[in-house]
């Protein structure tokens, strides 16, 4: 009889353990403005978008249905942030290179000189695949406007290095369109955050 309570016992505390959340893992907020409706909480999301990337493919919403993505603002040319930035984009790459249910996106906001030819060698240049990381041009408004509904900034400044003012953040997007996280993406240590985000992301799904 000891021996059952005991076994039962055992069986109840892996049960509990089992649905614990990952150590250092809480359930991310959903950022920016929100409307209250009844009952029901109204998110803002981020809004229909078509784009061009590296292989001539049409990048939309659609793309990214039923998956989280990473999102950033970039040039080729940029003499600041960007190739710091896109070293931290490369780790998160890597870091979840077999999880399919993760997407990245970066915009080019030098949509100019940034054609799809020099984005496809760039893309090359990093050894990183279309299918799970999209490189992409569009319309300048279209690109300098979406940026505001990513919490980022992508304008142009010829008072400034490179001739744009850009943020350096990566930008963490549920499956819903709602923006759950950020981080300075020049900063190792905030990536390191951001990366444990993500995989908390995943887990809540």
């Amino acid at each position: 009889m000891k021996n059952w309570i005991f076994f039962h016992l055992f069986l109840v505390g892996i049960l509990i353990i089992s649905c614990q959340p990952p150590q250092g893992c809480q359930v991310l907020p959903v950022l920016g403005n929100r409307d209250i409706q009844g009952t029901d909480t109204v998110y803002a999301t981020i809004p229909d978008f078509t784009f061009m990337d590296q292989d001539s493919q049409s990048v939309t919403n659609a793309t990214f249905a039923d998956k989280i993505y990473v999102v950033d603002f970039f040039f080729i040319s940029c003499p600041t942030i960007c190739p710091k930035v896109k070293k931290q984009m490369l780790r998160v790459y890597q870091r979840f290179s077999q999880e399919p249910r993760l997407l990245l996106l970066s915009h080019t906001i030098d949509v100019r000189h940034d054609t799809i030819p020099r984005l496809k060698a760039y893309a090359d240049g990093l050894g990183i695949s279309t299918n799970r990381w999209h490189l992409v041009t569009g319309s300048e408004d279209d690109i300098y406007q979406i940026a505001g509904n990513y919490f980022s900034i992508a304008k142009k400044d010829p008072s400034v290095p490179g001739g744009f003012d850009h943020s350096g953040r990566l930008i963490l997007v549920d499956e819903d369109r709602r923006v759950r996280s950020f981080c300075d993406g020049t900063d190792p240590q905030s990536v390191d955050q951001f990366m444990t985000d993500i995989q908390c992301l995943l887990d809540e799904r």
